[in-house]
Order: structure tokens, then sequence, then C-alpha cells
């Protein structure tokens, strides 16, 4: 892909997303969960950031806390210059479909729908065609150029996934949020999934934050952010998988509340 991509048209300054003491909690008394505790953090735009930590450690409530698929308890959330909890229903369902992708470990595709429709239900259902020649380029990039008349169950795992991630970037959003996008693929089918994602981002400029349990997942990316409790406790750049497995055993050695 070639052409230029996200959103309204050009990077800007902005971060894509950015969080400012953000809590979010789940239950109440003896029962209650703190998944976020404050949180402040910076997604930059043009960048594929990784959301790593354990096993409850907030990272899928800060992900949909960040699409608009969430409301936490206070804090500031914002894309581009939008801040979420500002915005009413109807402004906020615009806001999900107009710029924020997002790319499930299930797939979700509609199993009906051909490879075809389903990469371009997110336009069909907010009444627009995609871009001369950028629906092209996407299915090019995702290699299904042969497959957009097959059903879902007629294509493999990393097929269905690859339909997914180019149905999330057909709409040109400003951010695109990946949820274990690889979990449910054999390591054939999440590389070329990665290879994809790693590609939108540099070739087109697409901002991506994908939650992973995978170090090797997390090498792919320009960052890696590590939750632990619902708070930020490290990140990486450039990272490696050794670098991942480090921080990731170090933090399973201090223990829940260190």
């Amino acid at each position: 892909m070639t052409q230029t991509a996200p959103a309204d048209g050009e990077l800007t300054s902005l971060p894509a997303a950015r969080v400012r003491n953000l809590t979010k909690t789940y239950g109440e008394g003896a029962a209650l969960v703190t998944a976020l505790d404050d949180v402040t953090l910076d997604l930059t735009a043009g960048e594929f950031t990784a959301v790593m930590g354990p096993s409850g450690s907030g990272k899928s409530t800060l992900m949909h806390c960040c699409a608009a698929l969430d409301r936490a308890d206070s804090g500031e959330v914002w894309i581009g210059d939008q801040e979420l909890t500002r915005l009413k229903d109807k402004a906020l369902t615009r806001l999900r479909r107009d710029q924020v992708g997002f790319v499930f470990q299930s797939f979700n595709l509609v199993p009906t729908l051909s490879a075809e429709e389903n990469i371009l239900l997110p336009l069909a259902i907010a009444g627009r065609k995609p871009e001369p020649g950028w629906f092209e380029s996407v299915v090019a990039t995702v290699r299904l150029g042969d497959r957009l008349k097959h059903k879902p169950s007629e294509l493999s795992g990393g097929q269905q996934q690859r339909v997914a991630v180019a149905r999330a970037l057909v709409s040109k959003p400003r951010i695109v949020f990946a949820d274990e996008p690889t979990g449910n693929l054999d390591s054939r089918s999440g590389a070329e999934v990665l290879q994809l994602l790693r590609k939108s981002v540099d070739d087109v400029g697409q901002t991506i934050v994908m939650v992973t349990h995978d170090p090797v997942a997390a090498a792919w990316t320009d960052r890696v952010v590590f939750l632990a409790d619902g708070r930020v406790v490290d990140e990486v750049r450039e990272p490696d998988r050794d670098q991942v497995l480090e921080i990731m055993a170090r933090m399973s050695a201090a223990g829940p509340g260190a």
C-alpha cells in the first residue's frame, strides 16, 4: 500500500490516542476489582504499540476504554482531538465507525457474507463507498484477491484474520486496536498477520495498538507498554523477544501488588 492512509488525511503532532488518569473498577465492596488504576499514556500516531502484562493486569480494559467500547469510572480518553467522555451515544457511535478500527482474536466475521462483503461492511453501514483504489490496495496488501467471493467457512484461520485486518483498515481509521489478533492462529498464519500489521504502519503510517501475551508478536512492534495491577509499570522501544521475556519474567517474580 503506497497511498496516504489514516483518518482525516494527514498525521498530526497529536498522539493518535491518549489517556489521562484513567481508572476503571468492576464490582463493589469486598468484590471490588480495580482494572485500571490512574493510567496515563500516549499512543503515538504512526506507530505499532503492543500492550502486555499478566492475566488481569488491565490490558483488554485499557484497549476497550480507548476504543470507546467501554467507559472508565474517571479520567479522560482522547482519540485525536476528541475527548470520549464528553461525547453522547450518537457521537461515540460515529467516532467508533469513522476513526477506530478493531481486530478481534475470534475474527468476528459475518458467516453469511463473502470476504469482500465483510471487508466493506463498516463502510456499507456508514453509507459510504471506499476511496477509489484504496480497497484494491488493501486487498492486494492482504493477498486475498482470489478469495474475495469466499465465505469465512471456506477460508483458513489466517485468511479470516487477514479479512478482519482488511476490514479494520479499509475505512482509513485514525487508530486500529487489535486484541490478541494471532491468539487463534498457528505460528505461520500468525506471522503473516503480524507482517501485514507491520506493513500497514511502515507503508501508510497507520497507528496500531495490539494487546498480546506473545513476546514473539511483541517483537514486531515499535514499542511495548507493560501493565501490572492496572498500572503502567514499564516500557521498551524497538523491542526484541529476549527483552520482552526478561521484563515479563521480572514482573512475574515481583508478583501481584509488588
